[in-house]
């Protein structure tokens, strides 16, 4: 099967002809191909257990395939190296994880820059970026607190503020909105889409039909 999310700019991702599976004979994607250009924002959809955040994951690198590549900007990432597949993430990638992931351990503003640490980016100007992010999606929280002492909508748009950190020329989102209220969804979409139409690839992995009517392109599974 084969989807092209469609834009006016130049292809940053690619997967081709994607095999995957968690055993061997039962195959999640087969043959599977799209193409994902800088400028638009692609949904992916369709019903639970169909792949989707799979092929996320295997579009950010995260799981490797059973059969066939994925290209970052035209370059084959399949018999890359762990250590360099995990560089060019840190470089290249911003993730938006199902129900924040955040570092329970770790304080606010460690969170929203932990990425930094991977590109070795001078701390100070890590932690500028960031309170900048924070103010910019209105998380009026101490940035010493820990996530447990934030409240869902608030770690969401943290988790947002860290996988924009890098400006990355790919963003991957799951379910981003899943848990919600209507504002802050709002303001998560919002930004995803802005960020696209910078420049950059956003996919996003939803249930959500309003999600899939924001979005610039639909690839459903």
């Amino acid at each position: 099967m084969t989807d092209h999310a469609q834009s006016s700019g130049n292809i940053l991702l690619e997967a081709r002809n994607i095999d995957f599976g968690y055993t061997r004979d039962a195959r999640v994607l087969q043959g599977w191909s799209a193409q994902f250009s800088a400028g638009a924002l692609t949904a992916m959809t369709g019903p639970s257990g169909r792949g989707k955040s799979t092929l996320l994951y295997l579009l950010g690198l995260m799981l490797h395939p059973a059969g066939g590549d994925v290209l970052v900007e035209g370059v084959s990432s399949t018999k890359l190296r762990d250590a360099d597949r995990a560089h060019l993430r840190a470089l290249k990638y911003g993730f938006v994880f199902q129900d924040a992931a955040l570092d329970a351990t770790r304080t606010v503003l460690e969170n929203v820059t932990e990425t930094a640490l991977y590109r070795r980016e001078p701390r100070r100007a890590s932690e500028h970026r960031a309170q900048e992010l924070l103010e910019r999606f209105g998380v009026d929280v101490p940035a010493r607190r820990k996530p447990g002492q934030v409240s869902g909508g608030q770690a969401q748009r943290i988790a947002l503020c860290r996988a924009l950190l890098n400006n990355p020329r790919i963003l991957l989102a799951d379910e981003p909105t899943g848990n919600l209220d209507p504002t802050t969804a709002d303001i998560v979409v919002q930004a995803l889409r802005e960020h696209a139409h910078a420049g950059n690839a956003v996919i996003v992995v939803t249930h959500s039909p309003e999600v899939a009517a924001a979005s610039d392109a639909e690839i459903r599974l």
